[in-house]
C-alpha cells in the first residue's frame, strides 16, 4: 500500500499541486465552513458503487456511506466524512444524493495526491444537495482537466535533429535551453557532414525533425523536389556565418614563424602535416578548396593550393573536420582546416586569412565564385558560408520541430550562435517563406539577391 499524505505534505509532483491547493480554499470558502484538518483520504469506491447505492430508496438509501455506517452505528472509521442526511430533513422522500458521493467520484478520478488536495475542502463545502451537484461537476471537470495534463506531461517526445558537425556545441546548448520551456521533448541530434547528413534523409530514408547544414546550397540542391525525384524539403532559413582558415597549436611546425602574410609558404613546407574533411561529404571539406583556389589569384602564386594541398593527403582526411582535433591537440597533424567558430569555441590558435578567401562575407559573393572545387558531386563554385536550417516534409513531429527552429532563429537562439564564434544574421534570410510554418514567417526576411 502506498504512504498517505496530507494537503501539507512538502512532497510536489508536479506544477499543478499549488493550482490545486488555491481550488481547495475557493471550495472550502465556497462551503461557509470551518477550516477542515486535512485528512487521509479512504480507499476510493468505484463510480458502479456509487451508482448501486443512489438507486437505491427510503431509510436504506439515506443511510447509504461510503464507509457503511448508519444512523444507528458509528462509523467504523475514524476518518469518515459522512454525515448521514436527518430524517425530518427529507420527509419520506429519497435525498438527491448520498453525501459522500461527489467526493467519492472525484476522489476517484484524481490522483492520490491531488485528491488530497481537493477533497477535504469538498467535505467542508458539501453541506446542500444543490451544492453537492455543483461540487461533482466542477471536482469532475477539474479532475479530467488534471488527469488530461499530468498524461500529456508524461509523454516524451523525441525530436530528432541532424546537424553539421561544427554546430555540436551551439546546438547542445540550444536543447538545453529548449528542454526548459517544453519538458516533454527530447531532443536527439546527430552530427556530421552536412551532405552526409542530408543523404540519409533523402538515400536511407531516416526520419528527421530539423536538418541543419554549413552550406545553404545543399539543401536545394539535395532536398527540394526536381525533373524526376520527390522533394524532402520546400524551404530553408539561413541563421548564422562563418569563416574558412586553417587552426594549429603553438607547437605545430612553423608556428613561431607564422604571420597572416606568410602563412602559405609555412604550410607548404616539407613535413608539415595538415589535416582536413572529405570534400565529397562535408562543406568544410570543399570550402576549403575553394578558399586555396581564391589563393591562388589574390596572392598572384599559382601553385599555392597545389603545395597545401601535397601535405593534406587522403589519410589525414576525415568526414567531418572536428573529429581531428584531437589529433592536432595531441601533435599527429600540425594544422587542421575548419571553422573559425571551432577555433574560438576550443581557444586555439587559427589564421586569420582575408575576407577576400576565406568565404565569410556575403558582399563578396561575387568574387567567391572564382573558387570552384571540384568533388565526385561536380565543380561546385564558392559562395558565403551561410548556415542553413529546414523541417523535412515528413518529419514525424513537425509542430515541435517548428518551436526548435523557433528558438533557434529568434533572440535567445542567436546570442548562443555568437557566444560559440558565430556570425549572425539580423535577421535571419529565408528561402520560399510562403512555404514556411506560419509561426516562423514573422522571424526571417526573404532571401536577398539570386
Amino acid at each position: 500500500m502506498y504512504e498517505r499524505r496530507s494537503v501539507a505534505d512538502p512532497v510536489v509532483e508536479w506544477p499543478a499541486r499549488n493550482s490545486l491547493r488555491r481550488v481547495a480554499r475557493a471550495l472550502h470558502d465556497a462551503g461557509d465552513a470551518a477550516a477542515v484538518e486535512p485528512q487521509a483520504r479512504p480507499v476510493p469506491r468505484s463510480v458502479e458503487t456509487e451508482r448501486t447505492a443512489a438507486t437505491r430508496t427510503g431509510p436504506a438509501r439515506m443511510q447509504a456511506t461510503t464507509c457503511g455506517h448508519t444512523d444507528d452505528q458509528p462509523p467504523r472509521r475514524s476518518s469518515c466524512p459522512a454525515k448521514p442526511v436527518p430524517a425530518h430533513r427529507w420527509k419520506g422522500r429519497a435525498p438527491s444524493f448520498v453525501c459522500p458521493s461527489p467526493i467519492k467520484v472525484v476522489g476517484a478520478a484524481l490522483g492520490r495526491h491531488d485528491a488530497d488536495a481537493v477533497v477535504p475542502a469538498m467535505r467542508s463545502a458539501d453541506t446542500t444537495p444543490h451544492k453537492r451537484s455543483a461540487l461533482l461537476a466542477v471536482g469532475l471537470m477539474l479532475a479530467l482537466a488534471l488527469s488530461g495534463r499530468a498524461v500529456l506531461a508524461a509523454e516524451p517526445v523525441h525530436l530528432t535533429i541532424l546537424a553539421a558537425g561544427t554546430l555540436a556545441r551551439p546546438f547542445k546548448q540550444l536543447d538545453a535551453l529548449f528542454v526548459q520551456k517544453y519538458p516533454n521533448a527530447v531532443p536527439q541530434p546527430q552530427f556530421g557532414g552536412s551532405v552526409k547528413m542530408v543523404r540519409q534523409i533523402t538515400d536511407l530514408h531516416q526520419p528527421a525533425d530539423v536538418l541543419a547544414v554549413a552550406d545553404y546550397s545543399v539543401i536545394p540542391k539535395y532536398m527540394f523536389a526536381a525533373a524526376g525525384k520527390p522533394g524532402h524539403a520546400d524551404w530553408y532559413a539561413g541563421f548564422a556565418r562563418n569563416a574558412i582558415t586553417f587552426m594549429y597549436t603553438k607547437s605545430s611546425k612553423g608556428a613561431a614563424e607564422l604571420t597572416p602574410d606568410n602563412w602559405y609558404k609555412m604550410l607548404a613546407r616539407p613535413g608539415v602535416q595538415i589535416g582536413r574533411s572529405n570534400p565529397d561529404t562535408d562543406p568544410s571539406g570543399y570550402q576549403t578548396l575553394q578558399m586555396l583556389q581564391l589563393a591562388d589569384h589574390y596572392y598572384k602564386t599559382p601553385d599555392l593550393a597545389a603545395q597545401i594541398l601535397a601535405n593534406a593527403p587522403p589519410t589525414n582526411m576525415r568526414d567531418t573536420e572536428t573529429s581531428l582535433i584531437a589529433a592536432l591537440q595531441l601533435g599527429q597533424i600540425d594544422y587542421l582546416a575548419i571553422y573559425r567558430s571551432d577555433a574560438l569555441q576550443h581557444h586555439l590558435e587559427y589564421i586569420h586569412l582575408p575576407p577576400e578567401i576565406d568565404l565569410s562575407d556575403p558582399k563578396d559573393a561575387q568574387l567567391y565564385k572564382q573558387g570552384v572545387a571540384h568533388t565526385r558531386n561536380g565543380a561546385l563554385a564558392g559562395k558565403p558560408i551561410v548556415y542553413a536550417v529546414t523541417i523535412p516534409t515528413r518529419a514525424p513531429n513537425p509542430d515541435l520541430a517548428a518551436k526548435y527552429v523557433a528558438l533557434l532563429l529568434g533572440p535567445d537562439g542567436q546570442r548562443i550562435m555568437q557566444e560559440n564564434g558565430f556570425g549572425t544574421l539580423a535577421p535571419p534570410y529565408a528561402v520560399n517563406v510562403a512555404a514556411m510554418p506560419a509561426s516562423l514567417k514573422g522571424l526571417v526576411a526573404p532571401w536577398p539577391g539570386p
